[in-house]
C-alpha cells in the first residue's frame, strides 16, 4: 500500500524569510538505502528545487544565507542526506531547529520500502548496503535491519514519508510533483529540430517526421539558394498538396505525445523534421509546426507544452 503521511506540527511559518534577503524553502530529503532518494532530488531539480547531496551540516545555515542572497535567487534547496553522512550523527535535528527559529520554511521527506523489494533493488543493481559490513553478519538483511533502527527518529520527525514499496518511478514523480510542485505541474519542453538525412538522424529525436515526400524546392533554381527560413520558399512548401494535412496530422500527434510525456514524468521532447539536405522542406515544416505549438501557449491555452524552441541543425551546411 501506498502511504504519504503528513505530521503538521513540524511545519514552519509559508513566508518566512532568511535574513534579509529572498525567502528560501528547505527540504531534507532522506530516507531507506534504495527507497527512491535518488529519483526524488531528479524530479525536485526537474521541479525547481537546488539540489545537494550530503552537504555537511555546519555549511546548511550558510548554504541558505548564500542562496538568499544569490543572483538569482535560490527560493527553493533539497539537501538529500542518507545514513554514511555523520549527519546523522544528532546534528540534523539542531540544524533543523535552528533554520525553523530564523523563519526558514523545512521540511523533511522520508522514503521507505518494504524489506523484501530493498533486497530485489539491490540485487538488481548489484551494490553493497551502506551498513552491510558493519551489521553483526554482513548480510543485506542486517544492514536494512541497522538502517531502519538508526532513521527511526528520522521517520518520526518527517513531515512526509513516502512508502515506494508499490510504486513506479513514474508514479513517485507525480506523487512527489503533487507535494512539491507548487501546485502545478513542472514545465514541459520542445524542441522542434530540422536536419538532412544525409548527415544521419539526430540521435536525441524521440519523434522523427519525414517531409523528403514533399517537392524539392532545390531542383526549382529561383529557390535555391534561399532556406525554409525565407517566405519564398516556406509558401512554395506548405502550398503543396498535402503539406497542411501533414502539418495538421503532426501537431496532433505531438500534442497527444506531449500529454502522455507530462503524465510520465518527462519534461523534454524533440521532434525531428527530415528532408535530404536540411535546408529548405524540414526547415520549413519545423518553422511551421513550432508556430502551431507556439501560438497556442501565446493564447494562454491550457496544453502540455510550457515552452517550444526551434532549432535547424544542418541549415548553411552545405
Amino acid at each position: 500500500m501506498t502511504r504519504v503521511e503528513s505530521n503538521n506540527s513540524t511545519k514552519a511559518v509559508p513566508g518566512a524569510e532568511s535574513g534579509s534577503g529572498t525567502p528560501v524553502e528547505v527540504v531534507m530529503v532522506t530516507g531507506l538505502s534504495g527507497a527512491g532518494r535518488g529519483t526524488a532530488a531528479r524530479v525536485l531539480e526537474d521541479l525547481g528545487w537546488y539540489v545537494t547531496d550530503n552537504l555537511p551540516p555546519e555549511l546548511i545555515a550558510r548554504m541558505v544565507e548564500l542562496g538568499s542572497s544569490a543572483d538569482p535567487p535560490i527560493r527553493r534547496l533539497a539537501i538529500v542526506m542518507d545514513v554514511r553522512s555523520r549527519f546523522f550523527t544528532g546534528d540534523m535535528p539542531a540544524v533543523i531547529e535552528q533554520l525553523r527559529a530564523r523563519g526558514v520554511p523545512t521540511r523533511i521527506l522520508f522514503l521507505e520500502a518494504s524489506d523484501d523489494v530493498l533486497i530485489r533493488r539491490f540485487g538488481f543493481a548489484r551494490r553493497r548496503h551502506p551498513l552491510q559490513n558493519d551489521s553483526a553478519d554482513g548480510t543485506l538483511s542486517a544492514g536494512i535491519a541497522a538502517e531502519r533502527v538508526r532513521l527511526a527518529g528520522m521517520k518520526a520527525a518527517a513531515d512526509v514519508v513516502i512508502d515506494t514499496t508499490e510504486l513506479s518511478i513514474h508514479q513517485l514523480h507525480r506523487k512527489l510533483e503533487e507535494v512539491y510542485g507548487g501546485g502545478t505541474p513542472a514545465a514541459l519542453q520542445l524542441t522542434v529540430q530540422s536536419f538532412g538525412f544525409k548527415y544521419g538522424v539526430p540521435l536525441d529525436a524521440d519523434m522523427v517526421l519525414d517531409v523528403r515526400f514533399l517537392p524539392n524546392p532545390h531542383w526549382v533554381p529561383e529557390l535555391r539558394q534561399h532556406s525554409g527560413q525565407e517566405t519564398v520558399v516556406s509558401d512554395y512548401v506548405l502550398s503543396r498538396p498535402g503539406a497542411d494535412d501533414y502539418l495538421r496530422t503532426c501537431d496532433h500527434l505531438i500534442e497527444l505525445t506531449t500529454q502522455g510525456y507530462r503524465q510520465e514524468g518527462k519534461r523534454y521532447m524533440t521532434v525531428a523534421v527530415g528532408c535530404t539536405g536540411g535546408r529548405h522542406r524540414s526547415v520549413a515544416i519545423a518553422e511551421a509546426l513550432g508556430k502551431i505549438t507556439g501560438s497556442r501557449i501565446d493564447e494562454g491555452a491550457d496544453g502540455p507544452v510550457d515552452a517550444v524552441r526551434v532549432l535547424h541543425r544542418d541549415l548553411g551546411r552545405e
